[in-house]
């Protein structure tokens, strides 16, 4: 900026972009919102409604939908991956197993209108694809840490292990056939178990 700029045009020009990064603020977490109310594919004009911005608004922050996503993930990617991390890792291999399994159901829980929204727009989004693919590689690096025999069963039951361990599966359990959690975390820790005891048969 101009040194010489009279302090007035100077005040002006920082209450523009003041202004400017608070409206695009507002647009993430207007995505954000309507995301966790169950909208998984936001529109524009949902977004900007929500904002309570003109829609042009929008596009002049974000002029394409991926810019959006892309923003958005930045901005939750930490919060959401710490929902994972942590916890007591400590103890016999029934006991880790269990807490690893209680941890994911409670992210899982926490996260599931943003994972449901994710999954519902890989199709269209290589912002989304990427981290989303991202994001099951450290959720596996976890489950790796929470169980380090896993690095000792074959390929087959480790795959097996990761696809119970997943969202979805948790989704399927929890969601779609209205199990409750605890009996949801019981399923899946079962039968990662004994995978991994019929694994070193």
């Amino acid at each position: 900026m101009d040194e010489t700029q009279s302090p007035t045009k100077k005040g002006a020009a920082d209450g523009r972009v003041q202004r400017s990064r608070r409206s695009r603020q507002l647009i993430i977490e207007a995505m954000l919102d309507l995301i966790n109310e169950g909208v998984l594919i936001p529109t524009a004009q949902q977004v900007a409604d929500r904002a309570n911005i003109a829609i042009r608004t929008v596009f002049r922050h974000f002029s394409e939908m991926e810019q959006l996503y892309n923003e958005l993930d930045a901005q939750i990617r930490e919060h959401y991956l710490d929902l994972f991390r942590g916890g007591d890792r400590s103890g016999t291999l029934d006991t880790r197993l269990q807490h690893a399994i209680e941890r994911h159901a409670n992210a899982y829980t926490t996260l599931s209108p943003v994972m449901l929204a994710t999954r519902a727009l890989l199709w269209r989004s290589p912002t989304l694809t990427k981290c989303y693919d991202e994001n099951q590689q450290k959720l596996r690096i976890d489950l790796d840490n929470w169980l380090p025999e896993l690095k000792e069963v074959s390929a087959a039951t480790r795959e097996a292990i990761d696809a119970i361990a997943s969202f979805d599966f948790w989704h399927r359990l929890h969601v779609s056939q209205a199990m409750s959690k605890s009996a949801s975390v019981k399923i899946i820790t079962d039968l990662i178990k004994n995978l991994l005891d019929d694994d070193r048969c």
